[in-house]
């Protein structure tokens, strides 16, 4: 089969090659899944660069997410998942192998069914983020009449935010830092949408509320954002956090404000959340898109032979969107 794969961590450049490596075969409880899309996430960036861990593997075929068919399937798998449309996530974790391939193999469970009306663009760009969107909404309860303030709202895990929280019900504020960004917040459904480099934001969500604040907050950059958090957060509400700039990143917290408003902060790391608590996280994003509120944007496909350029594109932050690769 044609793979992506590198034998070593560095720049995408130096290290990112594409060949013929051997076809994997299912094992048992196992899928072979004949990939159409993958998609790239900022941790598979951190992965070839060695962000926080080194090389766990001699040889690495990147990229946690994809979607395709299944077409072989391992001993307890029903064969009547062969042909399946299937959106994939967490290929690579605690594997060598993932979804830059023309096939992979994983868990069955981690092979979940694509609805027939959704592309496998946006089947490849669930996966990761919207399993973290959604852990970061829904762990304290439901949100229908909640208030959601997003920060990044057009980011890929900042848009699964959206989209997922608008098809719970709630109303949807989110930070922004150009007017591209700001329209492709808009295109996701969010209510308000607030230019964090020219505008108080605190100011304008409590305006907005009424001076109730925000239930909840799901936050790539909690550090420089905690002052404004704290500042519009409602009385006993959520700060999500999902994202740090560097792996030695440390966190003061002035312990009084946060006494007072009796917030509660969460941090999320997907790999480590329970599979119980994926597999709801599964069923709700499944009905968004079954309900048709799923829509994300591509900011950029490209063939397997470009994925040098892909993973440029994305370490630039240049690219607004999620950033996929066709096979």
């Amino acid at each position: 089969m044609k793979a992506a794969y590198y034998e070593a961590q560095g720049s995408a450049r130096d290290v990112l090659k594409v060949g013929e490596l051997p076809t994997p075969e299912p094992g048992s409880d196992e899928v072979r899944v004949r990939i159409h899309v993958s998609g790239l996430n900022p941790t598979d960036v951190k992965a070839r660069t060695g962000f926080s861990t080194e090389m766990p593997y001699p040889r690495i075929i990147p990229h946690q997410d994809g979607a395709g068919v299944i077409e072989a399937v391992g001993a307890n798998v029903p064969p009547d998942r062969l042909g399946e449309r299937v959106w994939v996530y967490e290929a690579q974790y605690g594997r060598a192998t993932g979804t830059a391939a023309e096939f992979v193999v994983v868990p069955a469970r981690q092979a979940v069914h694509l609805p027939d009306t959704t592309s496998f663009e946006v089947g490849a760009s669930l996966g990761i983020p919207a399993l973290t969107a959604h852990r970061c909404l829904f762990s304290d309860g439901r949100l229908k009449g909640r208030r959601v303030l997003i920060h990044g709202g057009a980011g890929v895990v900042g848009t699964a935010a959206i989209l997922l929280a608008k098809w719970a019900g709630a109303w949807v504020s989110t930070t922004v830092m150009s007017t591209e960004q700001a329209t492709v917040a808009e295109e996701n459904g969010a209510d308000l949408v607030i230019d964090r480099k020219s505008a108080d934001v605190a100011s304008i969500v409590l305006e907005a509320t009424e001076g109730l604040g925000v239930d909840h907050i799901v936050d790539v950059a909690l550090k420089p954002n905690l002052d404004i958090n704290l500042a519009c957060l409602s009385q006993g509400g959520v700060i999500s956090a999902y994202a740090t700039a560097n792996a030695t990143d440390e966190l003061s917290i002035p312990l009084l404000k946060a006494m007072m408003h009796g917030c509660v902060f969460r941090f999320v790391y997907i790999y480590n959340v329970p599979d119980e608590l994926k597999q709801i996280a599964i069923a709700d994003i499944n009905s968004c898109l079954e309900a048709g509120y799923y829509s994300p944007k591509i900011g950029l496909n490209m063939p397997l032979r470009n994925i040098v350029e892909a993973h440029e594109a994305l370490e630039s932050s240049n690219v607004i969107g999620k950033v996929l690769i066709h096979m």
